[in-house]
């Protein structure tokens, strides 16, 4: 989508930069008994297994190195790319959205950390969305 987009010379919105909650600190220690994913809504615990897990904490590991949070980071690299005009971040409270603010402060990213990032940010079976995303592909 993003290649037609620049064709086109148009922006786009990006939904759930934080993927449902996932990419922020909340499920760093595992998943909480009050969290969304315990109540089979729009974040299925099978989501927040031991290799997705695996994956948030390494690319914790590279936001705590920026001197980020890990919602930071994950906001900045959607923000990164000039075409991504805004993302919906979904902030439940201001602290959540104070935070999600601050990313802007760090927008940069060296190679080293794109290629690290690249390395964790893998398909982990969490896209809410990919049967709609494939309605008319061959």
């Amino acid at each position: 989508m993003l290649g037609t987009l620049d064709d086109l010379g148009v922006g786009c919105i990006a939904f759930s930069p934080l993927a449902q909650g996932m990419l922020t600190d909340k499920y760093l220690q595992g998943v909480p008994s009050e969290s969304r994913a315990t109540r089979g809504g729009s974040l299925p615990s099978r989501m927040l297994g031991d290799d997705n897990l695996a994956r948030i904490r390494s690319l914790n590991d590279i936001a705590q190195a920026r001197g980020q949070t890990l919602a930071q980071i994950a906001i900045a690299w959607v923000l990164r790319d000039s075409r991504v005009s805004s993302t919906l971040i979904g902030a439940r409270t201001l602290a959540q959205l104070d935070d999600s603010l601050d990313a802007v402060g760090n927008l940069q990213f060296t190679a080293d950390e794109l290629a690290a990032i690249d390395r964790h940010a893998t398909d982990g079976g969490v896209d809410l969305w990919s049967v709609s995303s494939n309605i008319g592909r061959r």
